[in-house]
């Protein structure tokens, strides 16, 4: 099951389990879609994956199975894209 982290690693934004603006890699490395998009370039910094849409939970399942309160951030920030 899928963590669903609550921020992004770069930035720290908030990133609730319904947000459409969480990213992804196959690792569950989570950022926002700014941060993907402008300073990461689609890829993740920690593994060289591909980052994309992070799927939501529908609500029903979300009560039982919760997203994680676990906040991974990187305070030194990430990388700017190559």
């Amino acid at each position: 099951m899928l963590q669903l982290r609550p921020n992004c690693e770069c930035c720290n934004r908030d990133l609730p389990a319904a947000s459409p603006d969480a990213r992804m890699c196959s690792f569950e490395c989570t950022f926002c879609s700014d941060c993907a998009s402008t300073r990461l370039a689609g890829m993740c910094p920690n593994c060289g994956g591909e980052l994309v849409a992070r799927p939501r939970r529908p609500a029903d399942k979300l009560a039982r199975h919760p997203a994680s309160t676990e906040r991974v951030f990187k305070s030194s920030g990430c990388p700017p894209a190559p």
